[in-house]
């Protein structure tokens, strides 16, 4: 699989943090980076497809959460 590098800025606390939850996790600082970014675009994929729909859910009478899962569940 052909890679890419990307080079990102971090300030002193950050990367502190991130040394800290890489070490933790036993994970190298890419590996950690790679699934923090892999689950934010799936969060972000997530609430695209959730503005998209709202309207259609919201025709439905679903207006929150707690509605969907009353129906489902």
């Amino acid at each position: 699989m052909k890679t890419s590098a990307l080079t990102v800025r971090l300030d002193p606390d950050l990367e502190r943090r991130l040394e800290e939850a890489a070490a933790r996790s036993g994970r190298t600082r890419s590996e950690f980076i790679r699934e923090a970014l892999r689950r934010q675009l799936a969060l972000s994929q997530l609430e695209d497809v959730r503005s998209r729909i709202m309207p259609f859910a919201e025709a439905q009478g679903y207006l929150t959460d707690e509605d969907v899962f009353r129906d489902v569940s």
